[in-house]
């Protein structure tokens, strides 16, 4: 079945919410043709042992539930789950319908049962029959025909996509917060799997994971890609997912895949991750979290981790500003890889623009990238092109981690610019306009694989994104003067302000008895003339008063000469400056070439060093994509600019003549 049929049946599912309008709001129709779409699908699925599971639930009545669910199990065939009761939708009565419909859901079997849980089924089950419109809606699915052999459970996963993409859509939610475009999910699977045949050897249990799983979109195509190169593997799929109702599709369809669904799981991945343990690494991670979404609500738990596990927990190399966590499930990602003595972990990721570059020398972000770069962890980085996902057009990327690097990648990282490699869609679904064919996927996979310089794909040593941040100081040079106007500044200062009305009278009649026409070029000079005057007048003042004395009678002056303390030149903060140093480069060499024939009374100020090496200037990495891809675009000539302007003017005169004719 093709995308094409895949949306004629989302678009009569749809439909079915038509009989809602009026007693229902739009952002319900969602809570209840999903779980009726989900019903009817296991129906289908479950169909061909239907007759044998209901004749041995009669037989095995009377057994303890775990060894009855057991034996109706193996009678349900291959498959993880059942239903033992003799109802299907198209046979409930239309007199009780929501007490044959309720009998129904409840005799799956327990892990199918807990999906509609999820959905709150029995509520709108209730409202929907108190509307007198549940035998309706039930009549509507059960002529629906979603059996796999008309429908796979791929082609499935896109009509449930679909599905909640509409529903979002009415109701003004956001989509893309569940799912991620197939042709984009397509394309990073791809890009983490190929070339992996040792992984994929006969017999091997492969395992593929993602911490926020939406519907099961990376969890499917991982699957799917794994079976359709390798037959003889067995895929285990682990995930965990934050929204209830994308939790239970997912759930629904690793059951329909015979999936073991303990390996799913409800709840916040940073905050409670549920799949811990030396047990939980896995061979592949797919990942595509919330673009630039805050993560102040499990901050506590998340800064507690950082400080008291270090590096023992998630979080040991830093953490993100709060108003984007999206570096922090990639750091949770590589606390999942797999020893590289166990055949390593390889890791693809969606994130949008700032994990690249955000965050100067010593931030989070920056202390982030260094950890992952100076370990060797990042291959490679794809940069998609823009109006590729269903709720935002923003310039996205694919990272690529493994810490399992084949030799002639060691200690290099690619990035490949993919941003032009897009077909435009016949009609947009939301803020996706574009798409990536099945060419273009393969073209771009080629380009990884091949590594090798092109114009589309740049290697580069990983120091390359590193450097030292220097800090610049320059000599405070002042001017003093005992005119009116700097006294008045004086008296504003607030140390000076906090004196007693009699004690500031005092000062300022000091102040005024110097004479206020000499400039002085030299502090130390001017000092020992304001003490002599303070002293004469009875003045004392304490140490904060006397600097703020010294600061609202100064003045910045460049021929004025350097203010020392203890005979050292003193710095000038507001002249003070930061120069970025590339990484392996000498910060002495570059500082007397770039900065000393600027400005000659510079000097480094070696106390800024860096919290993990000691050394003078504090480390930093950053991933300037655009910058190593940009192409010079020279402007046009002159001539050409004038002749257009002219060319425009000449028109709009003669809209003006016309008007006024």
């Amino acid at each position: 079945m093709n995308t094409e049929n895949h949306s004629q049946t989302a678009a009569f599912l749809w439909s079915i919410a038509d009989l809602l309008r009026g007693d229902f709001k739009q952002s319900q129709y969602g809570r209840i043709i999903l779980p009726f779409t989900l019903l009817r699908r296991m129906e289908c699925v479950l169909e061909p042992t239907k007759d044998k599971v209901v004749q041995q639930a009669t037989v095995h009545q009377h057994k303890p539930d775990h060894v009855r669910e057991m034996l109706l199990r193996r009678a349900a065939g291959d498959l993880q789950f059942f239903n033992a009761s003799p109802l299907t939708l198209g046979t409930l009565s239309d007199t009780q319908t929501a007490a044959d419909l309720m009998s129904y859901a409840q005799s799956f079997s327990t892990d199918a049962c807990e999906i509609f849980e999820h959905f709150e089924f029995e509520n709108f089950v209730q409202q929907l029959s108190s509307a007198n419109l549940l035998y309706q809606v039930v009549q509507r699915f059960a002529a629906t025909d979603l059996s796999p052999a008309r429908i796979s459970n791929f082609g499935m996963g896109i009509i449930f996509e679909e599905l909640i993409r509409r529903f979002a859509e009415s109701s003004n939610e956001t989509a893309g917060e569940h799912f991620t475009p197939r042709d984009i999910v397509h394309l990073t699977t791809s890009l983490v799997i190929t070339g992996q045949d040792d992984k994929l050897a006969p017999n091997r249990i492969v395992t593929i994971y993602d911490p926020t799983a939406g519907t099961g979109g990376f969890l499917s195509e991982g699957d799917e890609y794994i079976q359709s190169i390798s037959e003889k593997v067995s895929v285990s799929l682990h995930g965990q997912e934050l929204n209830p109702e994308s939790y239970a599709i997912c759930k629904a369809d690793m059951l329909i895949k015979g999936q073991d669904v303990a390996n799913i799981k409800l709840g916040n991945t940073l905050s409670n991750d549920q799949l811990t343990g030396p047990e939980h690494r896995f061979d592949f991670m797919l990942s595509n979290p919330p673009f630039g979404v805050e993560w102040k609500k499990v901050q506590k738990q998340i800064t507690g981790e950082h400080k008291h596990k270090g590096f023992n927990g998630r979080f040991g190399p830093g953490l993100p500003r709060v108003s984007d966590g999206s570096l922090l499930f990639l750091l949770h990602l590589v606390s999942k890889m797999r020893d590289p003595r166990d055949g390593g972990s390889r890791i693809g990721i969606i994130l949008n623009g700032s994990p690249l570059f955000t965050g100067g020398a010593g931030s989070g972000e920056s202390e982030i990238r260094r950890y992952l770069l100076q370990h060797d962890l990042v291959e490679a980085i794809v940069a998609l092109p823009t109006d590729m996902f269903y709720n935002t057009g923003i310039a996205t990327y694919v990272w690529l981690l493994s810490n399992h690097k084949p030799a002639e990648r060691r200690g290099k990282v690619q990035l490949i610019d993919g941003s032009q490699h897009f077909a435009k869609m016949r009609k947009s679904l939301g803020s996706k306009r574009q798409y990536v064919t099945a060419e273009q996927i393969n073209e771009l996979v080629c380009l990884y694989g091949a590594f090798e310089e092109t114009p589309q794909s740049k290697i580069f040593p990983i120091n390359a994104f590193g450097y030292r941040r220097i800090t610049v100081e320059r000599p405070l040079r002042l001017n003093f003067q005992a005119s009116a106007e700097r006294i008045d500044n004086v008296l504003q200062e607030k140390a000076i302000q906090k004196l007693d009305d009699t004690a500031r009278q005092q000062l300022a009649d000091a102040l005024g008895a110097m004479d206020p026409s000499p400039l002085y070029r030299n502090r130390e000079q001017f000092a020992k003339l304001l003490k002599k005057t303070l002293t004469a007048h009875g003045v004392s003042l304490s140490t904060p008063e006397q600097k703020a004395l010294l600061n609202g009678l100064g003045k910045r002056d460049p021929k004025a000469d350097i203010c020392t303390t203890k005979g050292k030149p003193e710095p000038d903060t507001g002249l003070r400056d930061n120069e970025n140093v590339p990484l392996g480069e000498s910060v002495y060499d570059y500082f007397q070439r770039e900065v000393i024939p600027h400005v000659p009374d510079a000097w480094i100020n070696e106390s800024k060093r860096d919290a993990l090496d000691g050394e003078v200037g504090i480390v930093g990495f950053e991933i300037p994509f655009n910058r190593h891809f940009y192409v010079f675009q020279p402007p046009r000539p002159l001539e050409e600019i004038d002749r257009d302007l002219k060319a425009c003017t000449d028109r709009i005169k003669q809209m003006i003549e016309e008007l006024s004719a």
